[in-house]
């Protein structure tokens, strides 16, 4: 019993410390539009989404009871299975968190519970349906419906304030946006701190501390929504750089747009049981912004990768939750060497980071080029000069514009001394000297008149 007793501590304080995570990764959803507009200073931003990121995780439990009671058996897990599917999860988190890509938490977890579940229990162990309808579907409709609504929302936006005064417009979107992002963190605290509560109320039906079916106690809601806070404040500055800077330009109207829709997406999913991925929300909704302004554009490049991470984030986190979940099956010892990996490898990942530290000094600064395109730049060659065109002359039109058209007056003509041309040329100073024959007789001869023939 003292070890059973143990290892669901272990359980629970690793939930929370995916928590932490899931607060710092996921920042950049509710606030990265309101800093890079400048709505809102860093530092202000991060501390009032992380308030209501804790008072969202008391508004709701229907995502805490979809991960709990749907998606895998509840019967067979065991406390380990949590574990290791909280190792995967962690993991990619800190990963994606290093590179700067804004990925899903939510997928993160539930990727890694699905693979720790099957390598424990079987396929049987995952309720296929649960996994289509609630996370599958909603991971593929979310960003694409929350990217129209702001694209239709932003271009209603600029087309109502097309006759108003800018600045007072511009402010008023401002303070839009600051409510909208205020509403984003409630929203994410309602949906995500949901997901720890649901992880960690699952390990203690495991561990037989609560009987099935039950809703998470009042303590695992307030410590969830407490680390979620925590960790929100602290600030995932990487990926704040990236959501508000990487993906497109953002001016008020489209922040206040973007994060109207996302908000609006987040709050339904989650009163409807889904278990949305705000990231997904967010980015979906930020593109859309982008692509509302007439002349604003997407870099998509920035976009594909964000994709590729998605893709990639349900597979990566239940193989990492499968193998350690094959570990922690060989006992005890096998529980602490996946812990000490867990804990080795995010302290290399965190000593990796501080080569190039991104915080609330350098968040707006532009994102710096990814390797492909340092690659490009560093094969092309420059552009072709013109050869021997020298300074190009203004044109008289241009020049019209700016200032009257002058014309340098020419200098004057000098003639040089006959001394300076003998020094210059010597042997043209001097005539040659002419026989004394054709002296005499300046007529020349048939001979003479006729040229030598050229010498081949």
């Amino acid at each position: 019993m003292e070890s059973f007793s143990l290892i669901l501590a272990i359980v629970v304080i690793t939930a929370l410390a995916f928590d932490f995570t899931n607060g710092f990764h996921d920042t950049a959803n509710a606030m990265a539009t309101t800093i890079s507009t400048g709505a809102l200073k860093p530092k202000v931003a991060v501390a009032l989404s992380a308030a209501l990121n804790l008072v969202g995780a008391f508004l709701s439990v229907e995502v805490a009871n979809t991960i709990s009671k749907g998606l895998v058996d509840e019967t067979g897990i065991r406390p380990e299975v949590i574990f290791a599917a909280l190792v995967g999860a962690i993991l990619w988190n800190l990963l994606t968190w290093l590179v700067g890509l804004p990925s899903s938490s939510s997928h993160a977890l539930m990727g890694g519970l699905i693979g720790a579940a099957i390598a424990s229990a079987g396929f049987g162990a995952v309720h296929g349906g649960v996994l289509v309808t609630k996370v599958l579907l909603p991971a593929v409709a979310a960003p694409v419906v929350a990217g129209l609504a702001a694209m239709v929302s932003t271009r209603l936006s600029y087309t109502i304030g097309r006759k108003s005064d800018g600045k007072a417009a511009d402010k008023g979107h401002r303070v839009g946006q600051i409510a909208s992002a205020g509403l984003v963190s409630l929203a994410h605290g309602t949906n995500d701190a949901q997901k720890t509560m649901g992880v960690i109320t699952l390990a203690l039906i495991a561990g037989g501390a609560i009987a099935p079916g039950s809703n998470p106690p009042t303590w695992v809601i307030l410590s969830a929504g407490l680390a979620i806070a925590l960790g929100t404040y602290i600030g995932g500055w990487r990926i704040i750089r990236t959501m508000g800077k990487g993906l497109t330009d953002l001016q008020p109207q489209q922040g206040f747009a973007a994060q109207t829709s996302a908000a609006t997406a987040i709050l339904a999913s989650s009163h409807l049981g889904f278990s949305l991925s705000t990231t997904h929300v967010v980015s979906g909704s930020v593109m859309g912004a982008g692509l509302g302004r007439k002349g604003g554009v997407v870099r998509w490049s920035t976009a594909t990768r964000m994709a590729v991470a998605w893709i990639l984030t349900l597979p990566a986190a239940a193989l990492v939750g499968a193998g350690a979940e094959l570990v922690t099956g060989l006992g005890d010892w096998g529980t602490a060497l996946v812990a000490l990996f867990l804990v080795a490898s995010s302290a290399v990942i965190y000593k990796l980071s501080r080569r190039e530290v991104v915080d609330h000094t350098n968040v707006n600064h532009e994102e710096p080029a990814g390797v492909v395109t340092q690659a490009i730049a560093a094969v092309t060659p420059p552009p072709a000069s013109p050869v021997a065109a020298g300074p190009a002359a203004p044109e008289p039109a241009a020049q019209a514009a700016d200032q009257p058209l002058t014309v340098p007056a020419p200098e004057p003509l000098t003639v040089p001394a006959p001394e300076d041309l003998a020094a210059a040329f010597p042997a043209q100073a001097t005539a040659p000297a002419v026989p004394a024959a054709q002296a005499a007789d300046p007529a020349p001869t048939a001979a003479q008149a006729v040229p030598p023939a050229a010498t081949v």
